[in-house]
């Protein structure tokens, strides 16, 4: 990605059995008012495509300097009529190049790249699993992987080492062999790849229309007429009067809690962050 520079190949995880089947919990009964957060309106990106609408949640904890590029550049419209000009299925769908062809970008400087970040214990990072000698968990909806949290006892600044990897819905920064030339174009996974993971920035996540990305026409590069954001704007930029509601299921909530055992006891050793799905509601 980018700018064409991406091989991907899949990625098998381990296979598990059992003689006898354990009893599966019962999915958790309906989310409760304290079950809910709202996310902050101007980390919400509201992208109008040709197949639907697309919400993003960007988490600035992750990745600081590519939010504030995205919510710059949606500000100053240049999203807006962009194309999908790469898409792959199984993969992820590309946008977010001026020139609509995957070679271009702004004049904005190039972004040094976000890879990892440094997590501490004010990070709002909800753990799912554990696997040898690291954690995987949730920051919101976004799923991270990080270093076990008992390594901070030995670092330098008492933070441990996290990314965010990538399951379907998850967004990130396109770029080319350079790891610091990402600039203005993105892509959004329509199914996991976790082979990206701390090669490609990713800071944010679709929340909901992730059936309005998995529709987009598929092509390397996509032929004509293209799928396109139509229209891409802030949440806090909407009027009032127009503007979405949108809540998700906090993670730190009872409701997720009893779902992560519910998927954990269904998925076995085969169990990943990625089979997690956090309801939301869009008024």
């Amino acid at each position: 990605m980018l700018k064409r520079a991406l091989a991907y190949g899949l990625v098998l995880t381990g296979l598990a059995g059992s003689a006898v089947a354990a009893p599966q919990p019962s999915k958790p009964s309906k989310p409760t008012e304290a079950d809910w957060r709202v996310p902050a309106p101007e980390t919400v990106m509201v992208i109008e495509t040709s197949r639907g609408r697309v919400l993003v949640e960007l988490v600035p904890a992750v990745a600081p300097g590519h939010v504030a590029r995205l919510q710059e550049l949606t500000r100053a419209g240049i999203y807006d009529g962009r194309t999908f000009f790469r898409v792959i299925d199984r993969f992820m769908a590309q946008t977010g190049d001026p020139k609509d062809t995957g070679d271009g970008g702004t004049d904005k400087p190039n972004l040094k790249a976000e890879f990892t970040f440094r997590r501490d214990a004010a990070t709002p990072f909800t753990p799912v699993a554990a696997p040898a000698g690291l954690e995987v968990g949730l920051i919101g909806t976004f799923p991270v992987v990080s270093q076990n949290w008992s390594w901070h006892e030995v670092t330098s600044d008492g933070k441990v080492a996290a990314w965010g990897t990538y399951c379907p819905g998850v967004v990130g920064m396109a770029r080319d062999e350079d790891n610091n030339s990402a600039n203005s174009q993105f892509f959004l996974m329509r199914q996991p790849y976790p082979s990206l993971d701390k090669r490609y920035t990713a800071f944010g996540r679709v929340i909901s229309g992730l059936s309005a990305i998995r529709a987009i026409k598929t092509g390397e590069p996509v032929p004509v007429p293209q799928d396109r954001m139509d229209r891409v704007r802030l949440l806090s930029d909407i009027p009032e009067s127009e503007r979405p509601k949108v809540r998700v299921i906090d993670p730190k909530g009872p409701w997720f809690t009893a779902e992560v055992r519910r998927v954990r006891a269904l998925k076995g050793a085969d169990f990943s962050v990625c089979d997690l799905d956090l309801p939301v509601e869009v008024r």
